[in-house]
């Protein structure tokens, strides 16, 4: 019996008038894993994740969420960190949390409370207030505080310092449920290699390589992100 993929990608092509964005994408992620999508800036990466939450229709190819095509249903079990911020700056933290738990079935209230208590962010202060940084973790509080199958974080250490970045990872790895997995789309990949199951490696459109982490690592006698320069010339 086959086991059935979390999520599964077929012959996926997307064009915008006439310039070809992503080319004959295929791959499968299974259940339990924390995915690296890693990329150079323009490789790709946003255009694929943004399929894989309906938010762009394919030119061709199919993309399914366990077993079912991607619509209504897939963004009830996905949870999605956009690369921009799109909460409205007017609201309090607090007032921000009310809607998603009004939004979404999923949403853990008391989660995202102990969430944003760990990463000393202040409930009652205005996103206005707060630095880059401190709103992209309430922007992750808030997507790791629904129970989902599917976590999928589009740059999620890009506003903040390292030492943030390694919490924001521990964040990460602690909070996905059993069965669930992640999908990490960026370009610093020294810094969550460490949390890495699976690595795949997009450019030009094109993935250019999907495999185990420590089974790529292994065979190259490589660091992840050594390995992505050597292949990327960067």
């Amino acid at each position: 019996m086959n086991e059935m993929k979390l999520l599964e990608i077929k012959d996926l092509n997307k064009s915008f008038d006439d310039k070809q964005i992503l080319k004959d994408i295929n791959l499968s992620i299974s259940e339990g894993k924390i995915v690296g999508l890693l990329g150079k800036n323009g490789a790709g990466k946003t255009t694929l994740i943004k399929l894989i939450n309906d938010l762009l229709t394919p030119t061709s190819g199919t993309v399914m969420i366990k077993g079912e095509k991607v619509g209504v249903e897939s963004k009830k079990v996905i949870s999605y960190l956009p690369e921009r911020t799109y909460l409205n700056k007017q609201m309090k933290v607090s007032e921000v949390i009310d809607y998603f738990a009004d939004f979404y079935d999923n949403f853990d209230i008391e989660k995202a409370k102990k969430l944003l208590i760990d990463l000393d962010l202040d409930i009652n202060q205005k996103l206005s207030k707060m630095s880059k940084g401190m709103q992209e973790k309430v922007q992750l509080v808030l997507v790791m505080s629904r129970i989902a199958d599917l976590y999928i974080l589009d740059e999620p250490l890009g506003g903040v310092d390292p030492a943030t970045r390694d919490y924001i990872l521990d964040t990460i790895l602690t909070n996905f449920n059993d069965g669930a997995s992640v999908i990490i789309s960026t370009h610093l990949i020294s810094d969550i290699e460490r949390i890495l199951d699976e690595v795949i490696f997009i450019d030009k459109g094109k993935i250019i390589l999907q495999s185990d982490a420590d089974k790529l690592r292994n065979k190259e006698k490589l660091s992840i992100d050594e390995i992505f320069r050597r292949m990327f010339k960067c």
